[in-house]
């Protein structure tokens, strides 16, 4: 890991992961530091050389950096720059809310250099201008304080506005700088890059919180199908910052989307690193703690082989995503009757992105090559899952 606020014209940011892993570079939402991307980055650094980067007057970045009239072509002309000053001639890109039109437009206007996509929580055109000229208004008379006030609600469903969580994100909004902040409310008024999303051509992930106001799920469709061959997922019981609200499904969509982009495990000790990774971030830190609380002298040699080896070599590999590959999973227990790890891997394919209505299809197709007394069982167990989620 290291940090850095080097020269005047680069953008504060911060870089972990090894120096010989492909680039991934995370963007951050408007009113929050590089600090939003903490629940996923130390994951994401164990492939990939992750670079975070502060918007200007954000966290560690000075507040100048975006000019007078600034646009978001104009801060993704900073992280062109930031990756030349790195030595970055191609790289991942994922982004939350602005952070995501930043890695938009890189995709569109520079196509050379962005591998593939990943958009989070964000929009091709943020909605009528005068809202968010409304908002500099308030910012540059009354400071940060205002809309600091309401973003607990903007940001998050209800119950996790409340929560301590939430606070820190909060915090990085009280302290930003209110021209700069303003400023980049004005860039957001001026996008509009709907007519352009055609002419992206990286694999693209767009990631939208079911539950989010300032970018409603229609958004995010909107994104998915401009962009030729976008994914979409869906986060349940998240609004808009979901990679904070609920990074475990975020960081799974994360991880099996820029797999293809990933560096491969060469050792065992690697594998291990990188198997544990993908099995908390699709079975879930409480499961995978049980297990290995659970762990003795005789069962420890079976958890380090389907760590290394479910987990490690083929959850990761790049050929399947995450959802295919829940997919997949749930057929094969249905036709053993594995009701057990059924129900484990009901969860697991929520947290890939599939919907209750998918789990479904993927059910009803089992029952005609599996059994529908096998079937049967099955809709049973999911059924009590997801009521579990509601």
């Amino acid at each position: 890991m290291s940090t850095s606020a080097p020269a005047q014209r680069l953008l504060h940011h911060r870089v972990d992961g090894r120096d010989s892993a492909p680039p991934l570079i995370l963007g951050p939402s408007l009113g929050t530091s590089l600090a939003v991307w903490d629940p996923q980055a130390p994951s994401l650094a164990r492939t990939h050389r992750v670079v975070r980067w502060d918007l200007p007057g954000h966290g560690g970045s000075p507040a100048g950096l975006l000019p007078d009239g600034g646009t978001v072509a104009d801060l993704g002309q900073l992280v062109l720059g930031l990756a030349d000053a790195l030595g970055i001639e191609e790289f991942g890109y994922a982004g939350i809310s602005l952070g995501g039109a930043v890695g938009t437009w890189l995709a569109v206007h520079h196509p050379e250099r962005v591998t593939s996509l990943a958009i989070l929580c964000s929009s091709a055109h943020f909605g009528p201008p005068e809202g968010w000229s409304d908002r500099a208004a308030l910012v540059r008379a009354e400071g940060t304080g205002p809309v600091a006030e309401t973003a607990p609600a903007r940001w998050f469903t209800p119950t996790f506005a409340a929560s301590p969580a939430a606070r820190p994100a909060v915090d990085d909004l009280s302290a930003a700088d209110p021209w700069a902040y303003a400023g980049l409310c004005d860039a957001l008024a001026a996008l509009d890059l709907r007519a352009e999303l055609s002419r992206i051509a990286a694999p693209t992930l767009v990631v939208a919180g079911r539950e989010d106001l300032a970018t409603p799920v229609a958004h995010a469709r909107e994104l998915a199908d401009g962009i030729p061959g976008a994914a979409l997922t869906e986060v349940a019981h998240a609004a808009h910052l979901a990679n904070v609200e609920r990074p475990v499904p975020v960081l799974a969509a994360l991880l099996g989307h820029f797999a293809a982009d990933a560096a491969s495990p060469a050792d065992d000790a690697s594998r291990h690193d990188a198997g544990m990774a993908v099995r908390r971030a699709v079975l879930g830190d409480e499961h995978v703690d049980r297990a290995i609380t659970r762990t003795t002298d005789f069962t420890a040699v079976f958890q380090d082989f389907i760590t290394r080896y479910a987990w490690g070599e083929i959850w990761t590999r790049p050929g399947l995503s995450r959802r295919i590959r829940s997919c997949i999973t749930l057929t094969a227990l249905v036709a053993h009757g594995h009701h057990e790890e059924l129900a484990m891997h009901v969860r697991a394919a929520r947290r890939n992105g599939l919907t209750p209505e998918e789990i479904q299809e993927v059910l009803l197709q089992s029952a005609v090559y599996c059994g529908v007394p096998a079937a049967n069982a099955a809709f049973a167990i999911a059924n009590r899952i997801l009521e579990e989620e509601n």
